[in-house]
């Protein structure tokens, strides 16, 4: 029997989304063997879905052919277990190119990025994401963030179109997403989703949550997946005293140290899964590796995180 489509298989997630690091090895180049391992390990974690390629997998710095063997690769990895979305951005040519090459490489479906530094107005958003939809047969959801901020009706028409399945927020205005849950709702009506996509979301998803948005990804999961998971356990639980514990504990405290450093949500991420052990080598420039204070600091506060679990336990 074939998978379900993807917004089914996204809606009640049994787990956190995982957006796995991209592997480098010493010379800079892919290492598509440690990659593989960071998918399946993440797979086998727990993870709901893996979202390769995308913001915290370095898509910016990826040619095409790597992003192809990227996909490839934690396709491979999944092995059908969760489905598999990969990232496609730039201009509107580009955006297609890399959406093609998902597709042909195996993925369930697409987060589409912010196009490249222009400032658009609606109307050639909506164009751009339209085109980007039609140019392959998987799923889109698109990416709300910098230069690409929504109004209400174009989310709207964006849920008319098809392919499009949902909205991932990385804006953070709660205004905003509230009035464009209502617009889709009384307008467009269907299942649309919605994600929260804020760097280390869990810190908001509680006020997310209040607005009916359940999903949201997480980077903490690709260095401690424990923890990411117990803050999933506790949201789908109610277990208000788990999920403030982990917040005043681990999440508030990180996100403190993530605002330290421009490009930290990417390279302290990193920082994190070689501190438990695999060596995903660093970031590529633009983006810079964390002070070693700032490891220092993280590698505390990982273990902070897991002695509040123990504590729970």
């Amino acid at each position: 029997m074939p998978p379900a489509p993807l917004a089914a298989r996204l809606r009640d997630p049994s787990g956190p989304l995982f957006f796995p690091v991209t592997a480098y090895g010493p010379d800079g180049s892919l290492d598509l063997d440690v990659y593989r391992t960071h998918v399946r390990r993440g797979v086998e974690a727990g993870a709901a879905a893996v979202f390769a390629c995308c913001g915290t997998g370095e898509f910016h710095a990826l040619l095409p052919e790597e992003f192809e063997a990227c996909v490839q690769a934690a396709v491979e990895a999944a092995g059908g277990r969760v489905p598999v979305v990969a990232g496609a951005g730039y201009g509107t040519a580009l955006a297609v190119r890399y959406a093609r090459l998902a597709e042909g490489a195996g993925a369930d479906g697409l987060l589409a990025m912010p196009p490249y530094l222009v400032l658009a107005g609606q109307e050639g958003l909506l164009r751009h994401y339209r085109e980007v939809a039609a140019a392959t047969a998987l799923p889109v959801v698109v990416y709300q963030r910098d230069n690409a901020v929504f109004t209400p009706p174009t989310v709207t028409e964006l849920a008319r179109t098809e392919g499009v399945i949902g909205l991932k927020d990385g804006l953070g205005d709660l205004d905003l997403m509230q009035r464009i849950v209502s617009a889709v709702r009384t307008e467009a009506g269907g299942d649309f989703l919605y994600f929260n996509g804020l760097p280390t979301a869990e810190q908001t998803q509680l006020a997310y949550r209040a607005l009916g948005i359940t999903l949201y990804s997480s980077a903490v999961f690709c260095f401690a997946p424990e923890i990411a998971l117990a803050f999933h356990r506790a949201l789908e639980t109610g277990d208000a005293a788990t999920a403030h514990r982990l917040l005043d504990g681990f999440y508030r405290p990180f996100v403190e140290l993530r605002a330290q450093g421009r490009g930290y949500a990417v390279s302290l991420v990193k920082a994190g899964v070689r501190l438990r052990g695999l060596d995903v080598g660093e970031v590529r420039p633009p983006l810079h590796e964390p002070h070693e204070d700032h490891v220092k600091q993280l590698a505390q506060l990982i273990d902070r995180g897991q002695a509040l679990l123990e504590g729970d336990a």
